[in-house]
């Protein structure tokens, strides 16, 4: 039976089915199933998909046959028993075609070959991600907690806020962390956002090319809580125009030079070199991010590169502490 307390009423009467969430938030995360024998890639049967569509027109394959089909090397493994019970594996993998090569899509493979690189490797590059998403009500696609066409009071109180008036959503939130705990996702943080019913999560320190699998992981895992809560899950980088903050996702970075004595020299060094391939760099950052690149909000504007110490409108941002002592990470 639903547990009354748990089901979220916001000031605009939108409902979303939040009696999953109660079970799953007093789950101990610390009983994984998989503590005694951890599957390996190797002991996994590697999936054929013997016909596939994308939406994406240079990412389409159609394959007729069990003969020609997609092939997918797996990678990260965790676990999904948080959703089916028992021994239920979570796992990553990028794809290719029947040739072998990878598909469009697939950025995974690249990102790989850079990452084991023995001099990247040697740098023991850390990233700390942090995803912004907003949750939408499923029929207006309005923000949570919003009245349907109106708005709630300005921007300030809503930031790491709490009270029935101020966080709409948070019982998402927690659901999502501790179903990334028990997958043995990387998560160490989360947050209300600046704008009502936009939340953030962070996912590492993690080394390399490892931030990456899990902040997919961690992204799909919340596609699951929303999708039983009720409530549409964007990552829309302006989900609502006007005087809101939209939603982006933040990357904290350092290399094993940066960390050490002098390493606010090589930090700044690499800011240059980021500097000169500005619009390289946003043109692969996905779509709409020109509609929250403004210089307003807490971002720079898209087409100028800065950088600055503790100033949320550059576009690199290197902390307090690190220019004191003089190394570090920095932030993009």
């Amino acid at each position: 039976m639903r547990n009354p307390s748990r089901v979220l009423r916001a000031p605009s009467e939108t409902k979303h089915d939040s009696s999953f969430i109660q079970p799953l938030l007093l789950k101990n995360t610390k009983s994984n199933p998989f503590s005694l024998h951890q599957p390996r890639v190797h002991d996994i049967r590697r999936p054929h998909h013997h016909q596939t569509t994308a939406g994406d027109a240079t990412s389409v394959t159609t394959v007729p046959t069990a003969t020609s089909s997609l092939t997918t090397t797996l990678w990260f493994i965790g676990n999904l028993g948080v959703f089916r019970g028992g021994n239920n594996i979570l796992v990553i993998c990028d794809t290719y075609t029947p040739a072998g090569e990878p598909i469009p899509t697939n950025k995974r493979y690249k990102a790989a070959q850079i990452f084991s690189d023995s001099k990247v490797a040697d740098e023991v590059p850390w990233f700390g991600i942090e995803q912004e998403y907003t949750l939408l009500q499923q029929n207006v696609k309005w923000p949570l907690g919003w009245h349907v066409g109106a708005y709630p009071g300005p921007q300030g109180p809503y930031y790491c806020g709490v009270g029935a008036d101020k966080s709409w959503g948070r019982d998402i939130s927690d659901a999502h962390y501790k179903a990334c705990l028990y997958a043995g996702i990387n998560i160490s943080g989360t947050n209300g956002g600046v704008m009502p019913g936009q939340w953030e999560f962070q996912v590492g320190p993690s080394v390399g090319i490892e931030a990456g699998d899990h902040i997919w992981c961690a992204r799909y895992l919340l596609e699951r809580i929303t999708e039983q809560a009720g409530v549409v899950l964007t990552l829309d980088p302006k989900p609502i125009e006007s005087d809101w903050n939209g939603a982006g996702c933040h990357t904290n970075y350092s290399t094993k030079s940066m960390r050490e004595e002098g390493g606010f020299e090589v930090i700044k060094k690499a800011i240059l070199n980021l500097s000169l391939r500005h619009k390289d760099h946003i043109s692969a950052y996905g779509e709409g991010n020109e509609r929250r690149l403004t210089g307003k909000h807490e971002t720079a504007g898209i087409n100028t590169f800065s950088w600055g110490v503790a100033n949320h409108g550059c576009s690199i941002r290197v902390g307090r502490d690190t220019e004191m002592i003089f190394y570090d990470f920095f932030i993009f």
